[in-house]
């Protein structure tokens, strides 16, 4: 059995990569006209390859200074359990560090079942004190 070599490149993922993988776990059907320039507006991204073939993916939108949003946290299901969600999650947050320079608000929408994956990052459910709300437009 050959090893797996699984590489953590800082790049954006593409429009055709991104919608691989958000449809490979189940978060429904990608409009692409939107996931375009969605991406192009990211503030950081990186993908997890393996053999050359995008496997993983991660990126923050935010305005770059005070306010970050963990986007797209994605590892193709045959991949999981094999702590590249972790390489990906330390790379943003890396980013983050690297870039903040003041207080920062650093906030993310988990998956059903993943929020002990987070926890393990400093992110915390802040309810009743601070309730995060959102809002599906869809026209």
């Amino acid at each position: 059995m050959t090893k797996q070599t699984f590489e953590l490149i800082e790049r954006v993922p593409t429009v055709s990569e991104h919608q691989a993988l958000w449809e490979a776990v189940g978060w429904g059907n990608v409009n692409i006209k939107l996931s375009a320039p969605s991406l192009a507006n990211s503030v950081y991204g990186v993908v997890v390859t393996c053999e050359e073939a995008v496997i993983g993916m991660g990126r923050i939108v935010g305005d770059g200074a005070m306010y970050y949003y963990i986007q797209d946290v994605t590892v193709l299901p045959e991949y999981q359990g094999k702590g590249l969600g972790k390489k990906i999650i330390g790379r943003l947050m890396g980013y983050i560090e690297e870039h903040c320079v003041g207080a920062a608000f650093v906030g993310l929408f988990a998956s059903q079942g993943n929020d002990s994956f987070y926890e393990r990052f400093g992110f915390a459910n802040h309810a009743p004190g601070m309730t995060g709300m959102f809002k599906v437009m869809d026209k």
